[in-house]
């Protein structure tokens, strides 16, 4: 059985993730995965579990956290999940 690196449960299902820095970590539940590893939005504090916004380096949930937390680049942020580059 492995330990949870977030809640501490024993979990004979527990797995690993290894990051590209060459973290390693054990979960018993992808919810504690994303506690641990997603990043938070700098705007409304939520995780951010697929895909977001990065604006000078700063991450956001979506385009509307984004234009309220980057008051300055706010009309040049849109959401373009799924949008063609060209």
């Amino acid at each position: 059985m492995a330990t949870c690196d977030v809640c501490g449960n024993e979990y004979w299902m527990a797995f690993e993730v290894r990051t590209v820095s060459g973290g390693r970590h054990t979960f018993d539940s992808f919810e504690c995965a994303i506690q641990r590893l997603a990043p938070e939005c700098e705007h409304c504090r939520c995780r951010i579990v697929g895909h977001g916004v990065e604006v000078e380096g700063r991450f956001f949930c979506c385009a509307h956290c984004a234009r309220s937390g980057a008051k300055r680049m706010g009309d040049q942020i849109r959401d373009a999940v799924g949008a063609h580059p060209g």
